[in-house]
């Protein structure tokens, strides 16, 4: 679901809404919280909701991956089979939500962009 494009950024700022929105998923979590705290950031809403949604897909799928390295680790082979696509899904799914971010789009994953409009206050 994308919504309409997120107001300018202010002239203070170093970095347009987009190309912050973008960066708050390289790498997940880390920069996600970082333009939660700095200025003019922040404020934004377009990039608060990127903030949180990187982080909570960050939160997401470090819980996956070691729900799944137990599950390889203690079921059978055939799951080790999966294990590549499942690894190329993620990645797609990841720089899906960059490019949208970058191209002005607020694309909300399902339950997570959810959570993360609510707390961007979108």
């Amino acid at each position: 679901m994308a919504s309409p494009t997120p107001s300018p950024t202010p002239a203070s700022s170093p970095l347009a809404s987009n190309v912050a929105g973008a960066l708050t998923y390289v790498p997940v979590l880390i920069t996600g919280i970082i333009m939660l705290v700095l200025e003019p950031y922040k404020n934004d809403k377009f990039v608060r909701f990127h903030a949180f949604q990187s982080i909570f897909f960050g939160v997401f799928s470090i819980a996956f991956w070691m729900l799944w390295s137990f599950l390889v680790v203690a079921s059978l082979w055939i799951l080790a089979l999966l294990y590549w696509l499942i690894v190329l899904a993620f990645f797609g799914l990841w720089a899906f939500l960059v490019y949208k971010a970058y191209n002005n789009e607020q694309f909300k994953l399902p339950f997570i962009g959810d959570l993360a409009a609510k707390q961007a206050g979108v």
